[in-house]
């Protein structure tokens, strides 16, 4: 007979449940430390906290249709409507079409041009900025992203909307500001973050109808293009209700720009703040890139097999930053995991930021080891210990996107620049949407000898 798994002590759950509002990777790190299945009683809600690769598998993919998005997500849809993030059903699923053929292997590879062509223009603009005056380089990093993700998913480009990238931090604080108080809190309250969220909210409506308007007109004078973009504005305009598709044209539209460039803007910030602290790590790198990259080239698609180190580089990053650090569920019905009784109605966290520390299957997991995704010890893990763009049905849709340009930008970077961590930038975690990087990363600049 299954059970329920165990609880935090009772001196302890005070401290898990203040942690929830202000430290929520400590949270799960302490109740990863109790156990790999914890049960957390916040009132008439039951939170289970799963920390092995076979349970992660079971939610998130064996028995994926028991489990809708959870904790956080639900409360984000009142932040970001009813996009490829927080739909379910039927919506979900004919969102998902949209995009897909965006994301196919040939398309991706087709893309290795623009992105490669973004990613030397970053260079180019860190190389002008080189001195000792610091250089916010994740700020620079995101405006690469929001770059690429015009080019490649919507044949647009989002130069001219540099308030973007702020005003979906606004968004990102808002909802995580929902999670924490479940959206108990209407957002007319006039606390600083609703505030800030609502005239972000006008914001990227107003850029979102003017790409839409922008875009419509070039496909209603013969642009045939066939992206995600194109996509969406199609399936809007066959919606019987012209409101409804409106409505959820620049839903979906926020969504995809806000998961198309935070979570890869995040990994690369990582990724470069872990080469600057590990230089021997640093000079295999840029050893192997100026070989794979010879002659100053830009990279091209069939190089991303050859980047092999740099793609482990970037894989350890995203163990320890993961872009998605958190997977929140909801259990529509009765379950069984490891042994243990899931309650309809329950909450359930998988957390990849603990799973890819789990001692059991990665020794000295703090240790930054670029190794460790070697083929061979790659071979001796589970599959689901290694989670770091979700799994399953909703596994991220973009990962082979968002994989090609954190290489090419990590091999050009390391290539032609010298990048210094500001003394005192200690790079602190902020799990929003994905890991923001507290303060951003401050870094002087030189050429690489």
């Amino acid at each position: 007979m299954s059970a329920h798994p165990p609880g935090p002590p009772v001196w302890a759950l005070p401290g898990l449940l203040r942690k929830l509002a202000v430290d929520r990777l400590g949270m799960m790190r302490d109740a990863a430390g109790l156990s790999d299945a914890v049960r957390v009683s916040m009132g008439p809600k039951k939170l289970y906290i799963l920390n092995r690769p076979d349970y992660a598998k079971h939610v998130l993919a064996d028995h994926a249709a028991n489990y809708h998005k959870g904790m956080g997500l639900v409360e984000s849809r009142r932040v970001l409507g009813d996009g490829l993030l927080t739909s379910e059903g039927e919506l979900w699923r004919a969102q998902r079409r949209n995009v897909q053929p965006a994301f196919r292997p040939g398309r991706i590879a087709a893309q290795a041009g623009a992105v490669a062509e973004e990613s030397g223009r970053l260079v180019e603009l860190l190389r002008g900025r080189a001195g000792d005056t610091p250089v916010d380089v994740l700020h620079e990093v995101t405006g690469l992203t929001l770059g690429v993700l015009g080019r490649t998913l919507m044949d647009t480009g989002l130069q001219g909307h540099g308030g973007i990238a702020h005003a979906f931090e606004a968004v990102q604080d808002q909802a995580m500001f929902d999670m924490v108080t479940q959206g108990l809190v209407p957002t007319w309250v006039p606390f600083a973050t609703q505030r800030r969220f609502r005239r972000a909210r006008r914001d990227l409506t107003r850029i979102v109808d003017a790409l839409v308007a922008d875009r419509g007109a070039r496909m209603s004078e013969g642009d045939g293009a066939d992206d995600a973009f194109a996509r969406m504005i199609l399936a809007a305009r066959e919606r019987e209700d012209p409101a409804l598709g409106r409505r959820l044209l620049q839903e979906e539209l926020v969504t995809l720009l806000l998961a198309g460039h935070e979570t890869t803007a995040s990994t690369l910030g990582w990724t470069l703040l872990l080469l600057a602290r590990h230089p021997h790590v640093r000079d295999l790198l840029r050893e192997e890139a100026r070989g794979v990259l010879a002659g100053g080239r830009l990279p091209e698609a069939e190089d991303l097999h050859k980047l092999t180190y740099t793609t482990q580089v970037v894989q350890e990053a995203m163990r320890l930053y993961p872009p998605v650090w958190i997977l929140p569920r909801i259990a529509q019905g009765p379950d069984e995991v490891g042994g243990f009784t899931v309650p309809a109605g329950a909450d359930v966290l998988v957390c990849p930021y603990t799973l890819h520390r789990h001692p059991e299957f990665w020794d000295d997991p703090e240790r930054f080891d670029p190794g460790r995704f070697d083929p061979s010890r790659v071979a001796n893990r589970p599959r689901y210990a290694y989670i770091p763009f979700g799994a399953g049905p909703r596994f991220c849709v973009g990962s082979n996107l968002g994989m090609m340009e954190a290489v090419f930008v990590t091999a050009l970077v390391t290539r032609d620049l010298d990048l210094t961590v500001v003394p005192g930038h200690r790079g602190i975690a902020e799990p929003m949407m994905s890991l923001r990087m507290r303060g951003g990363l401050p870094m002087t600049i030189r050429p690489a000898g």
